[in-house]
């Protein structure tokens, strides 16, 4: 699963990286296209009553993607789908969920499954987990109300402890020391810009992140870097996690949240509810705990 932010990839490379734009306010300088003359007019999803009424609520959540959703013997699992418990369980009603693919970019997700549907096969859901929350992205797609943001993500390193006994590795250790990535991530656009490149013939990619950690712990590469989530998830008593400066990665640190059709804005308001009351009694936090990682909560 790679790292999504709800931007283009040329926008994230450019605001991960730090380089230089122009600084606006929330929406400041976006105009809004001319709406479709013929959009289609099908009414997609469901609002609060009529999910109330039924006795349960429909989430997205992307597949393969631990320790966030993936399948367990049969059965979604995970810390979004706990989550997403707990919202259901707050409604009064019961959770259902779609483990669903990862389309190019995260507005793409936001068209399949929140507000208009997939291409082929499937239907909308009622809510989509684990939302990157950014405001000005929040701007362009106004079919979507951006929600209930429950968590905080960083981009991290792992090591392994047999290689690194004394200090935490830091990027500038990866000229000489091989590192682990997730293809087209933020970690490895990160690490391949350091020093015009000079990262480059010690990076190694997998697939997944979990894939490169279990490259560390056989001892293929010395590190792995990634969001912090994922690293904890895959780590053994051989390794460690830190959050060492990342000098020049301006977007090093984002906030989770939820998607709803912007047509159900009573629908938001009472997921967001659910999120605030499990953030204030720590439910939240004890999710996180629960699995063994580190939670950040978001500022609201």
């Amino acid at each position: 699963m790679t790292l999504r932010l709800p931007l283009t990839m040329t926008v994230l490379t450019c605001f991960a990286l730090g380089v230089a734009a122009p600084a606006f306010a929330a929406c400041e300088g976006y105009v809004p296209p001319p709406k479709l003359q013929n959009p289609n007019r099908d009414i997609v999803g469901q609002d609060l009553d009529t999910i109330q009424a039924q006795g349960f609520i429909t989430f997205a959540a992307y597949e393969n993607f631990p320790p966030w959703s993936y399948d367990d013997g049969g059965k979604p699992a995970g810390v979004d789908i706990e989550i997403g418990a707990l919202i259901a369980e707050e409604l009064g009603i019961d959770a259902r969920f779609d483990l669903i693919p990862a389309a190019e970019t995260v507005e793409s997700d936001l068209r399949n499954w929140i507000w208009q549907g997939p291409p082929t096969g499937g239907t909308v859901n009622n809510v989509m987990l684990h939302v990157p929350y950014d405001v000005n992205f929040a701007c362009r797609v106004d079919q979507v109300v951006f929600t209930g943001q429950y968590a905080k993500e960083s981009v991290a390193i792992a090591y392994n402890l047999a290689d690194y006994p004394d200090d935490p590795p830091v990027p500038a250790y990866f000229r000489y020391d091989t590192v682990g990535v997730e293809n087209d991530t933020i970690a490895d656009f990160y690490l391949a810009s350091i020093g015009n490149g000079m990262l480059i013939p010690k990076i190694k990619h997998y697939q997944t992140v979990g894939l490169a950690m279990d490259a560390m712990e056989d001892g293929e590469v010395m590190a792995v870097a990634g969001p912090r989530a994922q690293l904890e998830a895959g780590l053994t008593d051989k390794g460690g996690v830190h959050q060492p400066p990342l000098p020049g990665l301006a977007v090093g640190t984002w906030t989770i949240g939820l998607a709803v059709h912007t047509r159900y804005r009573y629908l938001s308001y009472a997921v967001d509810d659910a999120i605030r009351a499990a953030l204030d009694d720590g439910r939240i936090a004890a999710i996180f705990a629960a699995h063994g990682l580190t939670y950040d909560a978001p500022q609201r």
